[in-house]
């Protein structure tokens, strides 16, 4: 098998992937295919998915869930191995490990990162085709449009909220969670332009709320701290670490959470 994978890493470019054929399973290979293939596939059809969604520092599924499956690291060897009808791989895989699984005959469907839930849509809509679970991919699609929609603010205020995704790193930019926390009815300060935010830029132009994975880590205890000190008053907020991994299924519980939150402020 082994000599098989070397072989095979100096094959071909990538080609397209064909249709799911029923046969001897699907293989996720990342975080955010797992939770899709959970959420679109019968479970039966799951051969496996990535052991990042086994570690709670990483999953975007209820570990309880994702343990029923089994785990693999996600080496060419181990998924070649399991002779799958399907990968579902992502754009960071690396492209000798995507030549290898087709210079084999395996089909590979090749994932990106959505960063708009319009995107996230389409994403759901290419798999579910991919496994001939269309009507799964709708009822998906249907739940976070209801989610989107429900989460909606009801009046015209727009509190700034800087979402920290861990220590000082925060979201910011054009992504998945900036439109979700626009649509929730929040608007991005200043200092979210850059990834990294230190205290001192926090304390120039404090945002009305803070989102937090980790309120008692020792980079949110510090924020705390100084901004109490420093007369400043930030609501603080905790948004899972969970909910900044993917979009797709992931986007119904995080707006959900940032609808709970903004809902909060306004009482």
């Amino acid at each position: 098998m082994f000599a098989l994978i070397v072989l095979a890493l100096a094959g071909c470019d990538t080609q397209p992937a064909a249709p799911f054929v029923s046969g001897g399973g699907i293989v996720s290979t990342n975080p955010c295919a797992d939770q899709l293939l959970l959420a679109l596939a019968p479970p039966g059809r799951i051969a496996a998915i990535s052991h990042y969604s086994q570690e709670a520092a990483a999953t975007s599924i209820p570990l309880d869930v994702a343990r029923r499956f089994r785990g693999t690291a996600s080496t060419a060897e181990e998924v070649v191995a399991l002779k799958p009808d399907l990968i579902l791989a992502s754009s960071f895989t690396p492209a000798s490990t995507l030549r290898a699984y087709e210079r084999l005959g395996l089909k590979v469907l090749t994932l990106d990162s959505p960063t708009t839930i319009a995107a996230s849509r389409d994403q759901i809509r290419i798999v579910a085709a991919a496994l001939g679970t269309r009507a799964a991919g709708e009822a998906l699609i249907a739940r976070i449009d209801a989610a989107v929609a429900l989460a909606a603010p009801r009046d015209t205020a727009r509190p700034s909220a800087l979402l920290f995704i861990a220590d000082n790193f925060a979201n910011g930019g054009p992504t998945l969670l900036t439109e979700m926390l626009t649509r929730a009815g929040f608007s991005t300060p200043p200092a979210a332009m850059s990834r990294s935010v230190p205290i001192e830029a926090l304390m120039r132009e404090p945002p009305a709320v803070i989102m937090t994975p980790d309120p008692d880590g020792r980079a949110a205890t510090l924020r705390r701290r100084v901004l109490a000190r420093a007369g400043l008053r930030v609501v603080e907020a905790t948004f899972p670490r969970s909910l900044v991994n993917c979009g797709g299924p992931t986007i119904v519980p995080a707006m959900q959470r940032l609808a709970a939150i903004r809902s909060g402020m306004a009482r």
